[in-house]
């Protein structure tokens, strides 16, 4: 896996801090400096190969947005702001996602694993870090069976094990291939290529019975006639 060295700049101390204590609990990012303007950061992208920033808008002297126009040959952007509105513009400068602060550290374990996979796109190489019994596990995509939803909760169900992570279905199926998934129920999304077989109203994956609900039932058969 591809280590993604990082920058973060914000003219806040405690939010760099921040940003740069949720990068240490992540094995593939490598922070290279903290940085209170842009202008600053100029030296480190001259000098080292950056991958991913993390970039506040609202600073002195130059702010993000002005500062991402005349970047040249940009790495990767993750725009980390308190102030929403700037979101749509942003979007045209290579920004590949934006956190709102307060910022928490499941939406920026997102956030970064959509970055990870951007550059490990290969699907036999991607992965996922979900936040497990207080600790990071990696999955890879492609051992995925299915997920289930379990109030504010998910349970993750692969070749080898059960995962239970405290994020939304809706926030997980973000970060998953939209080619290899489809959700079947409104708690419940399958790995299409794992399916064995349907029958009637149910997706049979090993000894697992997945529900398909009758408001979903004629896009999932669509889909599979399709995907055959």
């Amino acid at each position: 896996m591809k280590q993604l060295n990082c920058l973060i700049i914000d003219d806040e101390p405690i939010a760099r801090e921040g940003i740069a204590d949720y990068c240490n609990e992540i094995s593939f990012l490598n922070v290279i400096a903290l940085c209170k303007n842009a202008l600053q950061a100029n030296h480190y992208i001259e000098s080292n190969q950056i991958d991913l920033i993390f970039l506040d808008i609202n600073m002195p002297i130059v702010s993000g947005i002005d500062w991402l126009k005349g970047l040249k040959n940009s790495p990767s952007i993750i725009i980390t702001t308190a102030y929403e509105e700037y979101a749509l513009e942003s979007f045209s400068y290579k920004v590949l996602d934006y956190l709102v602060k307060p910022i928490s550290f499941e939406r920026f374990l997102q956030a970064v694993n959509k970055v990870n996979n951007y550059y490990n796109h290969n699907a036999e190489n991607e992965v996922l870090f979900l936040k497990s019994e207080k600790q990071l596990k990696k999955i890879k995509i492609d051992d995925i069976l299915f997920v289930e939803a379990m109030q504010n909760y998910i349970k993750v169900v692969t070749l080898e094990e059960a995962i239970i992570a405290h994020i939304s279905l809706k926030s997980f199926i973000d970060q998953l291939p939209e080619d290899n998934f489809i959700q079947t129920h409104k708690s419940y999304i399958v790995a299409k290529h794992k399916v064995d077989k349907i029958i009637e109203h149910q997706i049979i994956i090993g000894d697992y019975r997945i529900p398909i609900s009758v408001r979903l039932r004629k896009l999932v058969l669509s889909c599979f006639q399709n995907f055959v």
